[in-house]
């Protein structure tokens, strides 16, 4: 199951308050008591929204949003928190999180909030776990990272993640990036290929004779 959201919270009654009001929202939520647990699995599985507690047995809460966002930019962190001063809040946001709810909490606010940062990301398509790509901005983020890819790069990695596992003759290929009215080199796909995969995208195959694959599975 791929989860939306992630709470990392050591109080257990919280935990499961938190919990039971997203799946009533029919939002799909994990949740964590530990640093370690949260930081593991976070790394198998990215979700879209996390929401962190500060102020745990076994660490600090900013440490984490800290990490997460140095890796994993692309993550809304919403902070769940006791500490209600001004400064609090302030710290929270300036090192990274998105939002910041203090404690009691109301359990609709809480629901609207996580509704409004999944909202934030309606637009990035998560492709694989560790592939985002955001397209009203036309940005890819692999492995934690933004790339810079020219247009036709980001056109024809779009195309392929959209076309998973389906052989695309260099044909369509050039028809669907360049247009059918396209003179140019037919060897200039090859170059873009060759940028993605030095990339990190190996998983775009070369089918001989016929053309590439991106693979999935």
């Amino acid at each position: 199951m791929n989860y939306k959201v992630y709470v990392l919270e050591d109080d257990e009654s919280i935990r499961e308050l938190v919990t039971m009001a997203l799946e009533m929202a029919q939002i799909s939520i994990k949740s964590f008591s530990k640093i370690s647990d949260f930081l593991e699995a976070i790394d198998k599985e990215l979700p879209i929204v996390i929401l962190l507690d500060i102020m745990l047995p076994d660490g600090n809460g900013l440490d984490v949003l800290t990490k997460v966002k140095a890796k994993y930019p692309h993550i809304q962190c919403i902070m769940l928190s006791a500490l209600s001063q001004e400064l609090d809040k302030v710290k929270g946001l300036n090192s990274g999180a998105d939002d910041y709810i203090t404690k009691p909490f109301s359990t609709l606010e809480l629901i609207a909030r996580v509704k409004a940062a999944l909202r934030r990301c309606v637009n990035e398509e998560k492709i694989l776990d560790d592939l985002i790509i955001n397209k009203d901005k036309m940005e890819v983020t692999y492995k934690g990272k933004v790339l810079e890819l020219n247009n036709k790069e980001y056109q024809l990695l779009l195309y392929f993640v959209e076309n998973p596992d389906v052989v695309l003759s260099r044909e369509r290929l050039i028809n669907a990036i360049w247009g059918y009215d396209y003179l140019g080199e037919s060897r200039t796909i090859d170059n873009h290929i060759l940028r993605l995969r030095k990339l990190g995208f190996s998983q775009i195959e070369t089918i001989f004779g016929v053309g590439y694959k991106f693979r999935t599975k």
